[in-house]
């Protein structure tokens, strides 16, 4: 079993058009979907889940797109932070589009019985992630240490929804050795299959981290 795996919900606003909605109406019918993978990760006993919920190019999309993501992101922590799990949100701060609400979760919180480690990354972008180390050390042998992402470990197995073939930024250092899977449904079409069928995947990939 891969002990980190990271989640990239795409096909939100796909999925809203899809069905005669407006593109912001499909980003609340992603919050049960991670709730799911929650519970499934928990009973399979992997350790940590990555969720990749808005980036800083994300800001850049319609105001109310935009409010719809942002709140979508927000009640997805809160749900989470009722369960047990040891929370962390990492993400620009700095920055007028970063919810509030969110700020406390900006340092790992232990929620219950902290059966699992999630991440969100909320208003993230990968070049501010890496320059962040250049910002916080003159130790250049010491920059992996020092990116703002540094308390996320490296990804086993990444996994995207919504037919995509791509990262989009999601976390350069720690998916450099990832292994890749797609599904090709939108994310709030999430069945408990998906994941299955991308966990059998990885136990046929030979994972020997460049060596």
């Amino acid at each position: 079993m891969p002990r980190h795996i990271a989640i990239i919900p795409d096909g939100n606003r796909r999925w809203a058009q899809a069905r005669s909605l407006e593109k912001h109406e499909g980003f609340a019918n992603g919050i049960i979907p991670g709730l799911e993978v929650y519970e499934i990760c928990v009973k399979l006993g992997i350790e940590e889940v990555t969720f990749f919920g808005f980036t800083l190019d994300n800001t850049k999309k319609h105001r109310i797109q935009r409010k719809a993501f942002i709140e979508a992101c927000v009640k997805s922590v809160i749900e989470i932070s009722k369960r047990d799990a040891e929370i962390l949100v990492v993400g620009k701060t700095n920055s007028e589009v970063f919810p509030k609400e969110l700020i406390p979760y900006t340092k790992k919180t232990k929620f219950g019985k902290g059966k699992i480690k999630i991440n969100f990354l909320i208003n993230y972008g990968w070049y501010w992630d890496l320059t962040y180390a250049y910002d916080s050390s003159s130790d250049k042998e010491k920059m992996v240490e020092n990116i703002a992402s540094a308390n996320i470990p490296r990804i086993d197995l990444l996994i995207r929804w919504g037919g995509r073939r791509r990262l989009s930024g999601m976390l350069p250092i720690q998916t450099v050795y990832s292994d890749i899977y797609v599904v090709d449904e939108m994310w709030p079409d999430f069945k408990p299959e998906h994941l299955y069928t991308a966990l059998e995947y990885y136990q046929d990939q030979d994972v020997t981290l460049g060596g």
